[in-house]
C-alpha cells in the first residue's frame, strides 16, 4: 500500500470512527417520554395535535396550551379517547406575558415540574407587502418570538434547578430563507431561528437542550386557518396547492416523527423536507442567486388587490374553484383529521 493509499485510508477510518461516536453519544443523551410532563403551545390543533397524540400513545403527561376553549376541549377529548389518562388543556394566549405566567403556575402546581416545552403556536399572515399593516408584523412577532421567549423565561430557571430541561423551537423554513408573500411570517420566524439558537450553547452546561426545528411545507391542514389579503382567492389557492403537493410537503404524522426525535435525543437542529434543506444550503453558498430566484416567484405570484386586499380573511373564506379542489385533496383531509375544521 502506498503512502498515499494509507493517507485515504486513514482519513476514512477517522469520519467512520467519528460518525460511529456521534451516533453513540446521540443516543446516549436520548430520553423516554413516558411519564414526563410535555407542554405543547398550539397544541389543540394543527401540529400540535398531532405530536400531542404521538406523545400521548408514549404515556407522556400532556398540557396543551391554545388561544380557543372550544378547540382545546375538543383536542382533550379527542386525545383522552385515544389513549386514554389525562391531558391538561389550559387557555392561553402565549402572545400575553401575563398569560404565560398564570398558565405556567398553574401547570407547576398540578405537574411540579415540565419536561418538555415545545414552542408551536403559530400564525401565518399570506399577501403582498402593500396590503401589510403594523398590526400584521406585531401579531406575527408576539406570536413566534415573544410567545416562545414569555414560556423560556418562565420554565428555564426550574429546569435549571433540576438539571434538566428539553425545549423545542418550531421555527420554519421561512426563518431561514426569505419568502416572497409571507414577510410578517418569514420575519418573525428568523427571529425565532436566532432566539433559539442563541440560547442553546448558555442552556447545555445547565443540562437544558434546546431544538430548533425548521420544517418545509407540512400537511396539517392549517391553510383553512390562515389569514389572506390582496387577492384574496389567487393568493389562497397557490398557497393551499403548495402546501399539499406530495414531494413538496409532508405529512404532518411523518414532520412530528422526526420532530420527537430530535427532542429526544437533544439534537440542536432539524430541517425537514428535502425541498428545505436544498432552499437553505443553496442561499448559503449561493445568496444571490437564491435572491433572484425569489425576485423571479414574486413576479408568478398576484398582485395588488386593490382597496379591499387590505381585509384580512380566512382561508376557509378565500376558497374558489382551485382550493379546495382534488389539488388540495391531502391537506383539506388533514384538516378535518387535525382539529383545524
Amino acid at each position: 500500500m502506498t503512502s498515499d493509499q494509507r493517507f485515504i485510508v486513514g482519513v476514512a477510518a477517522g469520519v467512520a470512527a467519528a460518525f460511529v461516536g456521534a451516533r453513540l453519544m446521540r443516543e446516549r443523551r436520548a430520553i423516554d417520554f413516558g411519564g414526563r410532563v410535555v407542554v405543547i403551545t398550539g397544541g389543540s390543533r394543527g401540529l400540535g395535535l398531532v405530536m400531542a397524540r404521538q406523545l400521548a400513545a408514549t404515556g407522556a403527561r400532556l398540557v396543551l396550551l391554545a388561544r380557543d376553549d372550544r378547540e382545546l376541549d375538543r383536542a382533550r377529548r379527542l386525545l383522552e379517547a385515544e389513549h386514554g389518562g389525562d391531558v391538561i388543556a389550559i387557555r392561553c394566549d402565549v402572545r400575553r406575558k401575563a398569560d404565560v405566567g398564570a398558565a405556567v403556575a398553574q401547570i407547576l402546581e398540578q405537574c411540579g415540574a415540565v419536561d418538555v416545552l415545545i414552542n408551536n403556536a403559530g400564525v401565518i399572515q399570506v399577501g403582498p407587502l402593500e396590503h401589510m399593516h403594523h398590526e400584521d408584523f406585531e401579531n406575527a412577532m408576539a406570536t413566534h418570538f415573544w410567545g416562545p421567549l414569555h414560556l423560556m423565561l418562565e420554565l428555564i430557571p426550574a429546569m435549571r434547578r433540576r438539571g434538566f430541561g428539553r425545549i423545542v423551537n418550531i421555527g420554519s423554513i421561512g426563518g431561514r430563507v426569505a419568502l416572497p408573500h409571507l414577510a410578517p411570517y418569514t420575519a418573525s420566524k428568523f427571529a425565532l431561528t436566532g432566539l433559539s439558537d442563541a440560547v442553546r450553547a448558555e442552556l447545555a452546561p445547565a443540562g437544558i437542550a434546546v431544538t430548533t426545528v425548521s420544517p418545509g411545507l407540512m400537511r396539517t391542514g392549517s391553510p383553512v386557518n390562515a389569514y389572506v389579503k390582496g387577492q384574496h382567492e389567487a393568493e389562497y389557492a397557490w398557497f393551499a396547492i403548495a402546501d399539499a403537493l406530495p414531494g413538496f410537503s409532508i405529512a404532518a404524522e411523518r414532520a412530528a416523527s422526526q420532530i420527537l426525535s430530535a427532542c429526544a435525543h437533544g439534537d440542536p437542529e432539524l430541517t425537514i423536507t428535502l425541498p428545505a434543506r436544498g432552499a437553505i444550503m443553496l442561499s448559503d453558498l449561493a445568496p444571490d442567486l437564491m435572491a433572484r430566484l425569489m425576485m423571479m416567484v414574486s413576479r408568478l405570484l398576484p398582485g395588488s388587490g386593490g382597496p379591499a386586499g387590505d381585509q384580512s380573511k380566512r382561508g376557509r373564506e378565500s376558497e374558489s374553484k382551485w382550493a379546495p379542489s382534488w389539488v388540495t385533496t391531502l391537506s383539506d383531509r388533514a384538516a378535518v383529521l387535525n382539529n383545524e375544521t
